[in-house]
């Protein structure tokens, strides 16, 4: 099937597909993939894992993410459109058509479909109520704060959906897992969301930074990073962690304060160096500390 697209003689296949990547972030995978890998590591303690079964981990991954994303931006179009920062983005510009980027969604979630389908029958259960979630962050922003906590449980699920995919079951690690990376995600949302305060104020739409803040949302941000770093210390200690993920806790913890001098209330220039590559590195620090101490 051929994604419907905007002029589709003026550019080829791979343009095309450049264009619905970067609509939808795709490189931005690396925030909670490496958090499903992880989960996927500990599990091998406990069962074989085979690198088909890795694959379909990765693949639901990419689905869900890709159909979360294109759905966001198809939900928000018209809030994109009107806001400066964000009116360049494929949808608002026509780029991408909204047929298009509903095709996109569709067939993203299919590709979950399909992967849970060949992982489990628990996952295939669970996936709809996956993208049931994922579909309903989109409009929290619009009558509470606590948007940021329910797209941390988005991304906070893809631990869980992993062990669940390998085990069947569920158990405490992923648990404690997905509780940190709910509350590391739900605190650079916070961060984020800092550059467009002015913006939401005048949309009606709820954040922590619109509704109390920039300076008391980074506040907050630090303290749920405090929080996802105490969950990461207590996963290691319930799995039985060594040296090494200790080690890989300590540069997490201090890509974290690096990540909070990055940005201050009077001056968020470097904000995106804060999100983007602090984010993407700490993601991977967890993935190979947990990798490696589970291989030693």
């Amino acid at each position: 099937m051929t994604l419907p697209i905007t002029d589709p003689g003026r550019r080829g296949a791979l343009s095309a597909a450049v264009t619905y990547g970067r609509m939808v972030k795709l490189t931005h995978s690396l925030f909670a993939l490496p958090f499903a890998l992880a989960s996927a590591g500990i599990a091998a303690d406990r069962v074989s894992v085979t690198m088909g079964q890795v694959g379909w981990i990765i693949a639901a991954m990419v689905g869900a993410r890709s159909a979360a994303m294109g759905f966001n931006r198809l939900v928000d179009r018209h809030l994109d459109a009107a806001n400066p920062r964000t009116r360049q983005r494929e949808l608002p510009t026509g780029q991408v058509s909204p047929a298009a980027a509903g095709a996109f969604v569709v067939l993203s979630a299919l590709l979950l479909l399909v992967a849970a389908w060949r992982l489990n029958p628990l996952c295939l259960a669970l996936a709809p109520v996956a993208l049931a979630v994922l579909f309903a962050y989109s409009y929290t922003k619009r009558f509470t704060w606590a948007s940021h906590l329910v797209l941390g449980v988005s991304l906070g699920a893809a631990p869980v959906g992993a062990w669940i995919a390998l085990t069947g079951s569920v158990a405490a690690p992923p648990l404690l897992l997905a509780g940190a990376v709910v509350l590391w995600v739900a605190g650079f949302d916070i961060i984020y969301a800092c550059q467009d305060v002015d913006f939401d104020r005048r949309s009606g739409l709820r954040s922590v930074p619109a509704q109390w803040g920039v300076a008391p949302a980074l506040w907050a941000s630090r303290g749920l990073h405090v929080g996802a770093l105490a969950l990461l210390v207590a996963l290691g200690w319930q799995v039985g962690m060594g040296g090494s993920y200790a080690v890989g806790l300590v540069v997490v913890g201090g890509l974290l304060v690096y990540e909070h001098r990055l940005v201050r209330a009077d001056d968020l220039s470097r904000l995106n160096v804060a999100f983007f590559t602090m984010n993407g590195v700490i993601s991977v620090v967890v993935l190979v500390a947990v990798l490696v101490d589970r291989r030693w």
